[in-house]
This record gives structure tokens, sequence and C-alpha cells, in this order.
């Protein structure tokens, strides 16, 4: 998949776009998952077309940019174009670079069997795996959920992609400290969950599970990875995937995060899914969800302690929605990437983009009166991901999560990986 990005300017107009690029109009509008043409200045557009014609100021390093390639690539799709001779209208052919083989890992929280089967399989040809949220157990290792989940399971199968549960320790308050680490000290009851989560797979018929454990005590740390590898040891001789979701880390010093022992943990799983995000959340004050920089610094630390083959970049499909001033104590709003754009659209509210962190935002005055700052991500900034993936020779990238939906998503991820079916 080829494309580009355009960066609306004041004046601009979906119809104004789609002439410019000679991109149908109602095709720019789907790829986007735009509503409404009200499109607001700083809005990035995707664009998929072999073609770029070039704007008045442009260059060739600006137009690599838009198209995620490097100018070298650039020239050498393009050996007739002088870089000091270039005009407005000229067209400037973009160079296919979705070659990299990548492993993908997109969670999905259960609904109803006619909504899952719909969007399993819309999903279906960007995913290697699909992670079925998902399951809970109790202090003694018992899983005390149940989920309906036979249809989502069979139409994975039947679209070449391998499903998996995914096992948590949350409980009605969130996820808990205490229910690991009451099952992790207590053999027997580690014991119970390892049979119980092979018994799970295999008589629903997954391909594997999905550990999800948060917030694990920094003194739990061996025994989670001992945890681990006793469930590989039951899980491999039956030909299921192992694979887990892990907070981001840039250093063995983060009190909260000691739990987690990289280098142990990537010895024992098949995949591992690192939520690069959150970096602002909830209860923060505003802010980029997955700063380009501590993305960077967390892939440089995984993979100097974890195969690079086994891990998995996660991308958030959301973005927080702050009150200013920012009161401590006061909660944001989640809502999707989609919903943001939207929301800017609504408002006519001019996107803002941090290139320091990569990341998109804006403000907007509500009904109320009340100022709000959005930050999310949109083309450009999950683009850049995608593009730090591909550098650090990772597995692969992985997304929390499909009910959010990201219109582009297809598209940009088609647009730097092949994706592997396994």
């Amino acid at each position: 998949m080829v494309m580009f990005i355009h960066i609306v300017q004041p004046g601009d107009t979906l119809f104004s776009i789609s002439r410019r690029y000679d991109y149908p109009l109602e095709s720019l509008r789907l790829v986007n998952g735009l509503v409404e043409t009200n499109i607001v200045p700083g809005q990035a557009l995707l664009v998929p077309s072999y073609t770029y014609t070039v704007q008045s100021g442009d260059t060739l390093s600006a137009i690599a940019r838009k198209a995620f390639v490097t100018v070298e690539q650039l020239r050498a799709a393009n050996p007739a174009v002088d870089p000091y001779r270039m005009h407005p209208g000229m067209k400037i052919y973009i160079p296919d670079i979705s070659w990299y083989q990548a492993i993908t890992l997109a969670y999905y929280t259960l609904r109803e069997p006619n909504l899952d089967r719909t969007l399993v399989r819309d999903f279906a040809p960007y995913s290697s795996y699909i992670a079925l949220f998902e399951y809970r157990f109790a202090p003694n290792g018992d899983i005390v959920t149940t989920r309906d989940d036979a249809a989502a399971i069979e139409t994975a199968w039947q679209n070449r992609v391998t499903p998996i549960a995914v096992v948590t320790n949350l409980t009605s308050e969130g996820f808990s400290t205490r229910l690991a680490s009451q099952v992790l000290n207590n053999p027997e009851a580690r014991a119970n969950l390892v049979e119980n989560i092979f018994y799970l797979v295999s008589r629903k018929g997954y391909g594997g599970v999905n550990i999800d454990f948060e917030q694990v005590r920094g003194e739990d740390r061996d025994l989670f990875t001992g945890f681990l590898r006793q469930l590989r040891d039951r899980l491999k001789p039956a030909g299921y995937v192992l694979t887990i979701a892990v907070p981001a880390k840039t250093s063995e010093e983060i009190p909260w995060l000691r739990g987690y022992d990289y280098g142990g943990i990537g010895a024992v799983v098949d995949y591992m899914f690192i939520m690069a995000y959150d970096w602002h959340h909830l209860t923060s004050e505003p802010g980029p969800v997955a700063p380009i920089g501590e993305v960077r610094s967390t892939l440089q630390f995984a993979v100097e302690r974890v195969p690079r083959k086994k891990i998995l970049l996660g991308l958030p499909l959301y973005g927080y929605d702050w009150i200013i001033p920012y009161r401590p104590g006061t909660l944001a709003d989640a809502l999707s990437n989609q919903e943001a754009v939207l929301t800017a659209m609504r408002y006519q509210s001019p996107i803002q983009y941090s290139f320091q962190y990569e990341s998109p935002f804006f403000r907007y005055t509500d009904e109320l009166g009340n100022i709000h700052e959005v930050w999310f991500e949109d083309v450009r900034s999950m683009g850049q991901k995608m593009k730090l993936a591909r550098q650090f020779q990772i597995a692969g990238v992985g997304a929390w999560e499909l009910k959010l939906r990201f219109a582009p998503g297809p598209w940009l991820l088609r647009k730097f990986f092949t994706v592997r079916k396994v």
C-alpha cells in the first residue's frame, strides 16, 4: 500500500484536496472516517495514491516526510526528477516500502456474537493474532468468568487469524496487585491457574493465551517469570502460543515496574506486547499519550534484553480530553482517535502538532464555557511509531483496542508492513 499525508491548510476543502491530488472525494472521506466534510486546519488526511502532486514550496525532504520514506528512496523512485527544479503540479512517484514482514496483535473486548463476527472479519486481513478480552481468575487459580466467544473464535480461524484468550488480574475494583500476588505466592494456586488456562484454551478452541497481569509487585518479579515458564511448559507441547502484555519500561529503577523482568519474560514467551502508551492518562495533567522519545527509549531498553523477533510495539487507538486549567484530582475523558478528530471538526478547532513529541493536540471551548485540551494519535504520529518499529527491526506492532476503530489505521499499517499469518 502506498500513501502520503496531506495537512489541511486554511482555505482547504475536501473538494479542493480531492481535485489537487486527483483522488475521489467520497473515497477520501471514507478512508479517513469522516462523517462530515468540515475539515479544520492542521488536520492530517491520509491519501492512498502512488503519485504525489507537488505543491508550492515543496521540497523533496518535505515530500519524503509526508510519505514516510527517505529522500534516498524518493530519489531512487524518481531518477528523472531534479530536486532543484520541482514545480507545482509535477508528479512524484511514491515508492512501496511494505515489504517488511510483521506480526500484529490487537486486543478486542468481546460484545455479542453478531458484532464480534463483523469486527473480527473486518480486521482479519490486518491481523496475525486477535486477543479476545478477557478472562478473570480467583485467588485459588480457578477461572471465574465465562464468555460467549465461540463466534469470534470461529470467525478468526475462518479468516486465517489466530484467536488468543486474554487472562487478566482484573477484579470489580480494577487490576489487582493483591490477587496476582496471592496466586503467584501459592504454588498450588499457581499450578491450578496454569491447568485452568490450558483447559480454557484447548476446550474453547483458542490458539494460545495472552497474559495481562498489571501492577505486579516488585517482590513478585521472579515468581511472575516462573509462572510464565510453568505456563509455557504446559502450552508449548500442545502447540499453543504464549504472549504477554507488559508496561513500557525505560529503566530498572522505576519502583512500580520492578515486577516485570523484561529479560526473564522475553526468554519465556513467544511474543511480548509492550503497552507503549499512557505516559499521560486519566488522572494526570494534559500531555501526549505516547510521546515518541519515551517510545524510542522503551524500545531501546527492550531490545537490549529481549530478542527483537519477540517484541510487539503496542499503539493506542485513543487519547484524552482534559478540562483546563488542570486541577489535581480531576479526571480526563478518554476518547478514540477518531472521536478526537470529529470533536475538532465539530468545534472547528485547528489541530496543532508537536514535533518534539510527534503528537497532535488541540483546544476547544464547550457549550458551558469550559476550555478543553485534547491529546490523541493521528496518521502522522502513528506513522512515526510504525517507522520506529521498522528501525528497531522488531517483530511487529499491536493495538488497544479494535472496538475503538481508527479508519485510516489499516491503510497506514499496510504502508509499512506485510502482515504475517501464523
